[in-house]
């Protein structure tokens, strides 16, 4: 258990030095070991006790980090159950400790805290709960649902679980694109072109098809776009006929998102409607107005002037447009205040992909100059490009092709084995295995890096891919079942002295580490290769530590070990928005 030796290390240094245990609790951690050399460590980041002004007597005087640190170390004696203290590099004072003891602990802590594990803040934390929301998805109606918006869809997923596991009280909200100009030009296509009968088969194929053909003949009809603006003109006047379609379109259109998101294993606690703050987008206006903050430009648009903020590429932000109807940047501040005034959040997540930065930008220098207090709880969670997603007949364009897509391919790979002929749902099976494979692509690397999509790679069960992840939960679990030993969370783990459990062991202690480095860079791939590697280190320790015809107590230890491994890895999937499955 972490906590244990936390406790241990804390308590010898605070006595060693002077500095209170609660000081030093926060600055002790497991380290990260390796194949190569398995040595269990943990470090004490002794910077901040480097910077803390009021310093016990006799630690006043601090020439450098090192210096400090090997200060520490000096004057230490070993507490039970350490091996040995060393300074590292970067003033990292670390300790070796008991890899039998260590062991042991950790796996009393998985089978006492099971589902829980990983998700329980350590006592010692003070750390508040949040109010937050998670904006994702977002998809617009008049638009296809793009591969932008399914990386929006997963990343916000895998956030607002993140949050969660932090202990955050999470709002998770899909703001979808209902009004605005594209509305107005898919509202002229519909009249146009629109069937009835399409609609009601196939509404969101049918608005696409819609959509792309009136954006065609508009290229050389311009009488297209100026209708399309009269369209929302009428629409933002409360046009009955007009609003009428409108609300056809967006409860036709919810159903089939629904049914996609459930397919993803997404909920949302909140839908709202950009059309839900026309009349606010107005009355923020003239808020704006009174401020001092509202310009008329030489186009006749309203400006807000943002020079003073030093945001790059923009001097001032157009909030009206000269024909008196609003933009999207307008309603977006509107909402920001609406949910702000409803919620109370401490923050607000915008998760939508880079080319929408300067967007952001803007908003929360409005925000900032209308000082409400919101514009510093408004983040923007960046994402890259998705390039080259295609299926075997073009380019993937709606959400339910790229989940067919993903569940044929996978249900093709599955197939050519033996063991996937012998599930009684391959095709359920297969859809699992497809979104994990997306999911796992998406999350880890760096958010803010496009990625060069290639179904073959992300679909294999070799390498670090999303089915990698469920083929080792699958092993793990076929090997509790299939072993002949019962599980007995009381057998004597302390027995597990191989390298391979070692490691193993020690990795577990840090899921928490790699939980909370993830929510707190807002990156969700430091807990995508955290469950990586531990498959790897899973796979590892199979191979040499059988269950199976082996003396009673190793069995039983053993057992445990891959039992703990496969409750952490299920624990993180479902962090990561993965349903693990046990066969496959």
């Amino acid at each position: 258990m972490a906590a244990f030796f936390k406790r241990l290390i804390a308590a010898q240094v605070a006595k060693t030095t002077g500095f209170t245990e609660e000081s030093i609790l926060p600055l002790v951690s497991p380290l990260p070991t390796s194949k190569k050399r398995v040595v269990t460590e943990y470090g004490l980041t002794v910077k901040p006790l480097f910077q803390e002004d009021d310093a016990p007597d006799g630690w006043q005087y601090r020439k450098s980090l090192q210096e400090f640190a090997e200060k520490i170390a000096s004057k230490m004696t070993c507490p039970a159950h350490v091996h040995h203290v060393r300074v590292g590099s970067s003033g990292m004072v670390k300790f070796e400790v008991n890899p039998s003891v260590m062991t042991q602990k950790v796996l009393e802590q998985v089978q006492t805290e099971a589902d829980r594990y990983g998700l329980a803040a350590e006592p010692w934390t003070d750390r508040q709960r949040q109010r937050v929301i998670v904006e994702f998805s977002s998809p617009n109606i008049a638009k296809p649902f793009h591969a932008g918006h399914l990386r929006s869809t997963l990343i916000g997923n895998c956030i607002a679980n993140l949050h969660n596991a932090m202990g955050n009280d999470v709002i998770r909200m899909n703001y979808m694109g209902d009004w605005g100009v594209q509305f107005g030009l898919l509202g002229v296509g519909f009249q146009r072109f629109g069937s009835e009968e399409e609609l009601a088969k196939n509404p969101i194929q049918h608005l696409f098809d819609v959509y792309v053909r009136v954006n065609e003949q508009a290229k050389s009809d311009p009488s297209i776009d100026q209708e399309a603006q009269g369209f929302n003109r009428s629409m933002e006047k409360g046009d009955s006929g007009l609003l009428d379609l409108w609300k056809r379109f967006r409860d036709l259109s919810t159903v089939e998102y629904s049914a996609m998101y459930r397919r993803l294993g997404v909920t949302f606690d909140e839908y709202a409607w950009e059309s839900q703050y026309g009349e606010k987008a107005h009355s923020l206006l003239g808020v704006l107005k009174d401020k001092g903050l509202l310009q008329q430009s030489e186009e006749g648009t309203s400006i807000v002037d943002l020079s003073d903020l030093n945001i790059p590429q923009f001097k001032y932000a157009t909030v009206k447009k000269s024909d008196g109807t609003t933009l999207y940047l307008t309603r977006d501040i509107a909402a920001a205040i609406d949910r702000y005034e409803a919620y109370s959040f401490d923050g607000i997540y915008y998760v939508v992909d880079k080319s929408q930065e300067g967007h952001f930008s803007q908003m929360k220098g409005i925000l900032e100059k209308m000082n409400l207090g919101v514009a510093k709880r408004c983040h923007h969670i960046m994402f890259g490009r998705v390039l080259g997603m295609q299926t075997r007949t073009g380019n993937v364009v709606l959400l339910r092709d790229i989940l067919d897509e993903a569940k044929n391919r996978m249900l093709h790979n599955m197939q050519e084995t033996s063991s996937s002929k012998q599930l009684d749902n391959p095709e359920g099976v297969a859809e699992q295995l497809g979104v994990s494979a997306m999911i796992v692509q998406d999350l880890k690397g760096k958010l803010i890096n496009h990625y060069h999509f290639d179904w073959n790679r992300i679909l294999t069960s070799q390498g670090d891919t999303g089915v990698f992840l469920q083929y080792t939960h699958a092993r793990l679990h076929s090997l509790e079942q299939l072993s002949g030993v019962p599980l007995d969370p009381a057998c004597d783990s302390s027995i597990l002295t191989e390298p391979e459990a070692t490691l193993l062991a020690h990795h577990l202690s840090l899921f928490r580490t790699a939980i909370s480095r993830a929510h707190s860079a807002m990156e969700p791939s430091h807990l995508t290769v955290y469950l990586l590697q531990l498959c790897h280190f899973a796979s590892s320790a199979i191979k040499v530590l059988r269950v199976k015809d082996t003396a009673k107590n190793q069995a039983e230890a053993r057992l445990l070990l891959f039992n703990c491994a496969r409750q952490a890895l299920a624990n993180g999937m479902k962090i990561l928005g993965i349903a693990p499955v046990n066969k496959m």
